[in-house]
């Protein structure tokens, strides 16, 4: 895994009675700390951080006492049909750490819980919103806490339950720049004439660079930008700590070629430098902890069984992303091959 960053943002929850938002920014050994609020901070403060923090510092969330929208229903119900785990509920569980699933069946959605406030990572599809903000209460929890809202990738599957998920529970909406457009149009970049593929728009509070950090209460994620699945493909490394040992977690991204066309009209421009460089980038990574937003991609159930079973580290395996990225570019590596005639 890559060093992390000398230039960072953390965002950070702090107690009541206190102020309610701090920028640190450092570099070396320069430190400089501001106590405004975040969404009062000023420009030449921002100007401090490298361009790996997001553009503009994220505002607190403001919870609501009003009820959210319905889950709303799009043409991606379709894929009922074809994908019904991504539709079935699933009992909420502790991964390791602080990391718990709540997510459906077949699509991995991440909730962080502090005593300062929580993050969550993807949304689903919007008949997943529901399910999502029910786990997180069976868990002990107030959705209204959730401080946080990240998101992995601007696919319908990914992100069709964002919009019902920050109306729900007042969070900001951290992405990368690149899938910034494809949230706030809700639209699948490249299909943009598929309305089956389309999303409920959301607006996104602030954008990431590569290798900012967003924490709250203790626990910082690390973005890590790996793109070629969409334009701004986002993985998220965090530091657990399980039985007094620290371990290494990745939620990372994807690197399927899935639907995506790579020639010769390709689903964006520079798809195919993205994927290699993903590759390339992950070639040493070996997290302790390797987990996805699709579950089949990291063997989460079956570890999840070996859990139940009494094997507390279930999830602790670093042979798990190597052969997974391994699988992805020979994947892409054939799928390149045929979608250029060989060339």
């Amino acid at each position: 895994m890559p060093a992390p960053s000398d230039v960072f943002i953390l965002i950070s929850g702090i107690a009541a009675g206190e102020r309610q938002g701090g920028i640190i920014c450092k570099k070396g050994n320069i430190m400089k700390h501001s106590n405004v609020m975040l969404a009062g901070l000023s420009a030449l403060l921002l100007a401090a951080c490298s361009a790996n923090t997001p553009e503009t510092a994220p505002p607190e969330p403001v919870p609501s006492d009003e009820p959210a929208p319905p889950a709303e229903e799009t043409l991606a119900g379709s894929f009922a049909a074809a994908f019904p785990a991504w539709y079935e509920p699933a009992e909420p569980f502790r991964v390791i750490g602080n990391i718990y699933h709540v997510g459906p069946k077949g699509l991995g959605i991440f909730f962080i819980p502090t005593e300062d406030g929580h993050i969550l990572i993807d949304g689903g599809l919007p008949e997943n919103a529901d399910g999502v903000l029910n786990n997180i209460r069976a868990l002990g929890h107030d959705p209204r806490d959730v401080k946080y809202l990240l998101n992995t990738h601007a696919h319908f599957d990914h992100s069709g339950g964002l919009a019902r998920l920050k109306a729900a529970t007042g969070a900001t909406l951290i992405s990368s720049e690149g899938d910034r457009s494809a949230l706030e149009g809700g639209f699948y970049l490249g299909f943009e004439d598929r309305p089956e593929f389309n999303a409920p728009p959301v607006k996104v509070d602030a954008t990431l660079g590569d290798r900012g950090t967003v924490g709250v209460g203790g626990t910082v994620l690390t973005a890590l930008l790996t793109p070629g699945h969409t334009r701004g493909c986002t993985s998220w490394r965090l530091t657990v700590e399980e039985a007094g040992t620290p371990y290494e977690a990745l939620i990372f991204c994807s690197a399927s070629v899935a639907a995506n066309r790579l020639a010769p009209d390709p689903q964006y421009e520079g798809i195919i430098a993205d994927y290699e460089s993903t590759f390339e980038r992950a070639r040493g990574w070996q997290p302790d902890v390797f987990l996805a937003n699709h579950p089949e991609f990291s063997g989460l159930w079956q570890k999840r069984a070996a859990q139940l079973d009494g094997d507390a580290l279930a999830f602790v395996d670093r042979d798990a992303f190597p052969a997974y990225m391994s699988r992805m570019e020979q994947g892409f590596r054939e799928q390149l091959a045929k979608q250029t005639g060989g060339k």
